[in-house]
């Protein structure tokens, strides 16, 4: 009877799921979480370009020029044509933005299908897939995809150029290919599916390496396809297998393929004589002949597993002929043209990031060779030849000194990945693994240094000489043994420890970082840090949107329950938080809901089906922790790096959807009815994605923001019709590379990026005309800085003359101004630092390069005096150009640095003009004790420029005011500061007023941060007999700063500790009010003040803090 009863419910079971259209609602709800990302995204979408690269790849994009290398040329081509779409000038940023808009909203259309396909794949497999099961099966694919959709990572990039929103659709859609090829493997044509995996991993090149890292997850479905029994053996074999497919593909099939055309190309034209790219069509007639009798004779012969390999290397190869847009566009001479990849060999290096320098993957330097020199069997190493083509001979030359030509550090201090290797971040190791040991080297040769402490040892016996030596010796072990003990007892940090190390390296072995240090700081920031945190964030929640640096305050994980945070970040840390942590946007908690549901899935699909989830286990890992081993990362980075780990979180959101299922089950065992599975799902719609949609929001909403934009504006502005700027890194030149080549705004402004042009092909575009500026007046040959020449200058003191600037840049363009170094190479040098421009006082007057009131101060010459033992390429082309210059063209600085050679060792002969630095010949001595306020104001000019200026709707509380903005707003308010009291000075009161007034509304408080820099306008007001408004600001800066103390205070003293370096900043900032208080009379005030604040003080008396 009870068979009976099963047989029946089984049939009911079977025409209920008749009844139920799985595919057609797979379908419908694949589309309405593709309609709810785009919603989303669309509503949120930043409409302009944001900072960092989204500048230049719009420009590149939607001009189809050349960006930064590796390349993305198909996320180019297809920029290029959704800014077909755009209504104006203005709106092409906004519909290439769109561009990533769609691929992320596509991204969660895969992502469901592949979701679905899985999920009901396992369910199969161990029980009957009924209706119930289905609408399960669907709805917690939907929750998983929405909890993607609005994660934070995921989200960033969805609403921006870049291309990791492209390069995501690519990971899913591989998945999704690879599932529907293990539908249809073994069958007819089931390898069509095949082929398309190969023409999106050929085409994935032209978007982000990253998108690679599916292909293994690709792999492992056609191994468990295959082998049904799996082996420990037939296991490791597979993983061997697939991982060796990857790197083929990664580091042989593309980068062979690009060297066989190179190298066939110079062959063919240097061996034979034939004309410039005989060789590249030579090259792509052997390949095309190589596929064609491949494939022929495979199939003639049957051997149809050979005839597919040869056809997925094929579509591999078409879907990488994106590449070919580069060389075209290079040879077009567009004006964004990085590298100028024109031919096959450029196009190499290009792909191989060469501009960037080498930095070895599995084996190479650790930090600790800055300490030990050159090897000393193998000081040097040859470079790769450097071809370019030379029209006169119609030959490819070495334009490179290549023999010798790099320096090999000592290999005793080089290992195997993982390893510290950046000796940029020496003192972050340090604070992670402990300090390198050392001792004396005592084969140091002591009596070649007795010399400088003028000991002649050809005058002295050699007893005598041993005792000297000895007696340095023993110095030198003192000085050794003091700094240790100072060490020891914490009165030296870090820093100092380095510099030691530096400065004694000669004398000293310092031992390299162990297994052990490169293992655990591999686990402990790469893994920890600098992933698992990641992860945390987008399935937790988030401390702030401030950078972490290892501390308890900022970019931390938070989930919003109490307890655990404390123990994450100790007592007292989520407590009395000031309103700016309260306020902060990017402050999101989940309550551990949807990672709680991901592990609940992960634990489920690893019960259910081991071999599925070894897929996506295998997929989570390769775009996670693989990647983290890949990129070896420093300690720290210049922005957070979660926007590169979006495949991982992908895989996490799939398991957070299979986690959903799995709690249905648990419930449906033990309470029977139809309405658990949407209770379920319901429950879950509002407990994860719902609960992540609110909270993340208003910091990923970058509607109606045009911040970065208006920046850049504000930088061109600031500078003088026909200007030349020179600028240092990326959101001091991307931004206004967009400024120009899309908006078309102020394209008289030359602009230079002093980083690139340390590169021949820079150099020779800075030469041409762009829009309406005219090229750099550089004397400079192509021949005399292609490749590796003049890439530095060395000083070789011979005089202590003073030479006038153009008979220095001749002295170094006579071939015979060059010295033969130890590794046989040959440079140029100059034989005095000490300079001097010779200003041609009629130029100046006729070129307006300074207001008529300052004529009178012109000075007849600018001496200046190179600073260190060599002058790199960039620089002497600087210098080259100013010699040529004769003041015809306004030459301006951004204030990205302040380097005294960024400046060309003149900061004081400078006048700040709004947000840039102009070169003039007044001089204005740095004030040593506001050594960052450089140069004169010409107060009439700048407050116009400030006027000017636009804002970018920074001055709305509704918009989200991202990190970068807010960080803009330290120039802002620091030059207008510096122009209100030149103002004062002068007697414009009214005008001092106005900027006050203008920067206080352009930057509210509350969303800037910052500040010290506002500061300086209740003093502005005070000199302007305004106590009252003094007053209020004073006084709503104590009141974040007393926020802060009280929220310090709270925290236990342990961490208060950590954070030591930050409480005293703010109480050195809190008694800085009560200086500005004083040095402007207002002693009632002060003394009012006072009080409360030695109050604050005494909180933290262990610090040691002087009281008021």
């Amino acid at each position: 009877m009870f068979s009976l009863y099963k047989i029946f419910e089984k049939d009911f079971q079977n025409k209920a799921m008749q009844n139920f259209n799985f595919k057609k609602w797979n379908t419908v709800l694949g589309w309405i979480a593709f309609a709810v990302a785009l919603l989303t995204y669309t509503l949120t979408v930043e409409p302009t370009m944001s900072f960092w690269d989204c500048g230049e790849y719009i420009a590149t994009s939607a001009k189809l020029e050349v960006g930064h290398p590796p390349g993305a040329p198909l996320f180019q081509i297809m920029g290029a044509f959704f800014a077909l779409f755009a209504s104006s000038k203005e709106t092409v940023a906004l519909m290439v933005n769109m561009m990533s808009v769609l691929s992320s909203a596509f991204t969660i259309l895969f992502m469901f299908w592949s979701a679905t396909m899985i999920l009901k794949k396992v369910v199969s497999s161990y029980t009957d897939f009924d209706k119930n099961k289905a609408i399960v099966v669907l709805g917690s694919s939907f929750v998983g995809a929405l909890v993607f959709t609005f994660s934070d990572s995921f989200w960033y990039n969805a609403v921006e150029a870049e291309v990791y929103a492209m390069a995501m659709l690519f990971i899913a859609l591989l998945l999704w290919l690879g599932l529907r090829w293990e539908q249809d493997m073994n069958t007819p044509r089931g390898n069509r599916w095949l082929l398309l995996i190969s023409l999106i991993i050929g085409l994935s090149f032209g978007v982000h390496f990253m998108a690679l890292l599916a292909i293994p997850s690709v792999g492992f479905l056609y191994f468990f396809k295959n082998y049904k029994t799996v082996t420990v053996k037939n296991f490791l074999v597979a993983n061997v297998v697939i991982i060796s497919v990857l790197l083929f593909i990664f580091k042989l099939l593309l980068p062979y393929t690009l060297a066989f055309f190179g190298k066939t190309e110079i062959f063919m034209v240097n061996t034979f004589g034939l004309p410039f790219n005989s060789g590249t069509i030579f090259a792509l007639i052997l390949i095309v002949l190589f596929f064609y009798f491949g494939l022929k004779y495979t199939k003639e012969k049957n051997h149809p597993f050979y005839n597919t390999i040869i056809l997925c290397i094929l579509f591999v190869l078409i879907g990488f002929s994106t590449w070919l847009m580069l060389p075209i566009r290079a040879n077009a001479n567009v004006v964004i043209n990085e590298n100028k990849p024109s031919d096959a060999a450029e196009v190499l290096a290009y792909y191989n990031r060469e501009q960037y320098g080498v930095n070895p993957l599995f084996y190479g330097p650790q930090y600790t060779d800055t300490f030990a020199g050159l090897d000393a069997e193998e000081p040097y190493l040859d470079k790769a030849p450097n071809y370019e083509r030379d029209y006169k001979t119609g030959k490819y030359i070495i334009v490179n000194n290549w023999k010798n030509a790099e320096q090999n550090t000592d290999n005793n201090h080089k290992a195997i990945l993982p390893r510290l290797w950046s000796p940029d971040h020496i003192e972050n190791y340090i604070a992670f693994t402990g300090p390198p040991k050392f001792e004396i080297n005592h084969n140091y040769p002591f009596e070649e240094d007795l010399a400088q402490y003028g000991v002649d040892i050809n005058q002295l016996s050699e007893e005598q000489v041993a005792q000297a030596v000895e007696q340095l010796k023993g110095e030198v072990q003192n000085s050794i043994n003091q700094f240790r003990n100072a060490y020891a007892q914490k009165k030296v940090d870090n820093e100092d420890y380095v510099n030691f190390l530096k400065k004694y390296s000669d004398y000293l072995i310092v031992e390299k970082p162990s297994t052990v240090d490169n293992l655990w700081f591999m686990v402990e920031y790469q893994f920890g840090y600098m992933y698992g945190r990641y992860l945390l964030w987008n399935f937790v929640g988030r401390q702030n949107d401030i950078q972490g640096k290892y501390d308890n305050l900022d970019g931390n994980w938070i989930s919003g329950v109490k307890f655990i945070d404390d123990i994450h970040l100790g007592k007292g840390v989520n407590e009395n938080l000031p309103d700016d942590a309260k306020n902060n946007k990017g402050r999101n908690t989940y309550f551990f809901i949807p990672f709680i549901l991901g592990l609940i899935g992960l634990m489920y699909h690893f019960q259910r089906d081991r071999k599925s989830f070894y897929v996506l286990l295998t997929l989570f890992l390769f775009t996670g922790l693989a990647l983290k081993i890949y990129l070896n990362e420093r300690p720290f980075e210049p922005r957070e790096r979660d926007y590169a780990l979006v495949g991982s979180f992908y895989v996490f959101a799939l398991w957070v959807g299979f986690g959903v299922y799995a709690i249905y089950e648990i419930i449906a065992e033990k309470v029977k009815s139809k309405i658990i599975g949407p209770i379920v799902i319901a429950s879950s719609l509002l407990a994860a994605p719902v609960l992540m949609a609110s909270q993340n929001w208003d910091d990923h909403d970058r509607s109606n923001k045009y911040t970065a934009i208006a920046m850049a504006k504000n930088y061109l502005d600031s500078c003088d019709k026909n200007a030349i700027l020179f600028t240092i890194g990326d959101n001091d030149t991307f931004p206004l590379w967009y400024a120009q080549e899309i908006e078309g705004f102020r394209t008289d402004v030359k602009i230079v990026n002093t980083s690139l042009f340390m590169t021949d092909w820079y150099i020779d575009q800075m030469k041409y005309k762009t829009y309406s500026a005219d090229g750099l007046e550089i004397s400079f040959n192509h021949n005399d800085y292609v490749g590796d020449k003049l890439d530095y200058v060395v000083h070789i003191p011979k005089t202590d003359a003073r030479w006038e600037l153009k008979d220095f840049i001749n002295f170094i363009k006579n071939p015979k101004s060059t010295v033969d170094l130890d590794n046989g190479q040959t440079v140029h040098f100059y034989p005095t630092d000490k300079l001097r421009v010779t200003i041609d006082k009629n130029a100046i007057i006729k070129n307006n390069v300074v207001d008529k009131k300052y004529q009178d101060s012109i000075v007849p010459y600018i001496d200046f005096d190179i600073k260190g033992r060599a002058m790199y390429k960039n620089r002497l082309m600087m210098l080259d150009f100013l010699a040529n210059n004769n003041w015809k063209r306004p030459i301006y600085f951004t204030g990205g640095s302040f380097g005294d050679d960024d400046y060309l060792w003149m900061k004081d002969y400078l006048q700040l003009d709004g947000l840039v630095y102009k070169l003039v010949p007044v001089k204005t001595k740095i004030d040593e004790e506001n050594p960052l306020d450089m140069g004169m104001i010409d107060s009439n000019k700048m407050y116009n420029i400030v006027n000017n200026w636009v804002w970018g709707n920074g001055e709305l509380t509704t918009i989200y005011h991202d990190p970068e903005t807010r960080k803009n707003s330290i120039s802002y308010r620091t030059n207008m500061a510096r122009l209100v009291d030149q103002l004062i000075k002068e007697g414009q009161k009214g005008k001092a007023k106005k900027i006050i007034e203008l920067a206080m509304s352009k930057m509210p408080m509350d969303y800037y941060g910052y500040y010290t820099m506002v500061e300086p306008f209740a003093k502005g007001y005070y000199n302007l007999g305004e106590k009252e408004k003094a007053r209020e600001i004073l006084e709503r800066l104590a009141t974040k700063y007393k926020q802060n103390l009280t929220y310090y205070s709270g925290i236990q003293p342990s961490i208060q500790t950590g954070i030591a370096s930050d409480i005293i900043t703010d109480i050195e900032r809190y008694r800085s009010l009560l200086y500005v208080m004083r040095d402007n009379g207002d002693a009632e005030f002060y003394n009012k003040n006072k009080i409360e604040f030695n109050n604050f003080n005494k909180r933290f008396a262990r610090f040691g803090r002087d009281m008021e």
